[in-house]
């Protein structure tokens, strides 16, 4: 019987025909069929603490196709890299419309291509990352789906002591209306290397801003999936302005390495629902996590983001951060669990989640928990909080002559700077601090309507 929450299309025949029309090897193969034995056993929540806070209700799953594979267009090689960056690689809907590579990057040996490249230039890289399901969390229904579907594997691999002085762009335009793509990004870095990664998810051109609630749904699935070697250090950034009818899911994994550092900044402002969970797996020596999520919500989305933890190796740091701003009758789950093994002997770690509501009828719950095994630990902590703006911050602000809706745009501006911030590239960073805006700004809109009414 088909599952009425999940992608009729999680089957093994599915999975065997993309397998084919990819022309993958067996290994590859079996990678898929596993997935989808776990699909099927898997429930949609792992976790029974965040069971009752999972509410997939609002995707109509029976609503979408996903494409089968991702074409390349003619012209993708003449597109320009954007300024400062080491590479370049765009997808819009079942299309390969840009890729590049700096004479830097291309020197130093850098691939950023396909999986069905990667199979023939990097096999053994791709082959030691993804193998036995190992770069990706076997608990997360949803990332298994992407690792049986995909259309389209990306692999970015950055060569034994290589550093980047810009960072490698995904683009991702997505959102025609009863599509889905399905697709896995693997990222694997030498010993010594250093990198950054900026993935940008984006409404597809034709895609209408104004959500219409007739209007079939499109879906994006994707993984993000990281190897650090030893002393690796790699800095993603995330932007995510989706389409009003587009439903995301992401899974996100990282193995860290001996002294390697891995730092997520990751903004969601758009879609319809959004569902992501990051993993980060401290398993060398002295390895270093600093991680921050921000979700922006209004009208009626749904932000559900969870984080796991967990410390393995020993001296090894966690700092982990989610913010969630949410209007009108938007809602956030914020999820995470901080897990320290018996072998983590020196863990620092610290979680904190917290939500601010604008609207009487917005929503959020903030959840996060430690699951603490060896007492030999430097600090093991976490913090929560829900609430609207602080009164009196806008209080201190209007003594000083800012007016009310200024200071309060101001102060909710500012709780979302740390991950604004950590954005790569200045274009980049100012795009999202004008969609934080405008997002604001149509919020405050429908409010001032709301109170006409």
């Amino acid at each position: 019987m088909t599952d009425p929450l999940l992608l009729a299309a999680a089957t093994e025949a599915t999975a065997r025909q993309r397998s084919r029309t990819l022309e993958e090897p067996d290994w590859l193969l079996d990678e898929r069929l596993d997935a989808v034995r776990r699909v099927a056993e898997l429930p949609n929540e792992s976790n029974t603490l965040w069971t009752t806070y999972l509410d997939l209700r609002a995707v109509k799953f029976g609503e979408v196709e996903p494409y089968e594979a991702v074409g390349l267009d003619a012209n993708a090689a003449q597109a320009p890299l954007p300024e400062g960056a080491a590479a370049l690689l765009h997808v819009r809907e079942d299309r390969i419309v840009a890729r590049a590579l700096s004479p830097e990057a291309r020197a130093a040996g850098v691939f950023v291509g396909t999986f069905v490249d990667a199979l023939r230039d990097r096999p053994t890289v791709l082959r030691a990352v993804v193998e036995g399901g190992r770069s990706l969390p076997g608990d997360d229904r949803f990332g298994q789906v992407a690792r049986a579907l995909s259309a389209i594997g990306i692999l970015v691999h950055v060569p034994d002591g290589v550093e980047l002085s810009g960072p490698i762009v995904l683009r991702w335009s997505v959102g025609a209306p009863g599509r889905a793509l399905v697709s896995r990004t693997v990222v694997s870095l030498g010993a010594g290397a250093r990198a950054g990664l900026l993935e940008e998810l984006e409404a597809a051109d034709g895609v209408a801003p104004a959500a219409d609630p007739e209007a079939p749904q499109s879906q994006w699935w994707g993984t993000m999936e990281v190897a650090l070697g030893e002393g690796a250090t790699l800095d993603v950034a995330g932007e995510q302005d989706l389409g009003p009818r587009t439903a995301s899911f992401v899974t996100r994994q990282a193995s860290v390495g001996d002294d390697a550092i891995l730092r997520w900044a990751l903004a969601q402002v758009g879609g319809l629902f959004v569902k992501s969970r990051i993993d980060n797996h401290l398993v060398g020596r002295g390895g270093r996590v600093h991680q921050a999520e921000i979700a922006f919500g209004g009208g009626a989305q749904l932000f559900d983001l969870s984080s796991y933890t967990r410390h393995i190796g020993r001296d090894t740091t966690g700092d982990l951060l989610a913010k969630g701003v949410f209007q009108d009758r938007a809602r956030g789950h914020l999820k995470g669990l901080i897990a320290i093994e018996r072998s983590a002997h020196g863990t620092d770690s610290y979680l904190g989640e917290f939500g601010m509501l604008l609207s009487k009828k917005a929503r959020s719950v903030t959840i996060p928990s430690l699951e603490i095994d060896q007492p030999d630990v430097r600090r093991a902590s976490h913090a929560s909080s829900v609430a609207p703006i602080d009164e009196s911050q806008v209080f201190y602000l209007m003594t000083r002559g800012v007016p009310m809706e200024e200071a309060r745009k101001a102060i909710t501006l500012a709780f979302l700077e740390p991950v604004v911030a950590r954005i790569p590239l200045a274009e980049a960073q100012q795009r999202l601090r004008e969609l934080l805006e405008a997002k604001w700004a149509e919020g405050h809109a429908r409010a001032a309507v709301g109170s006409a009414a």
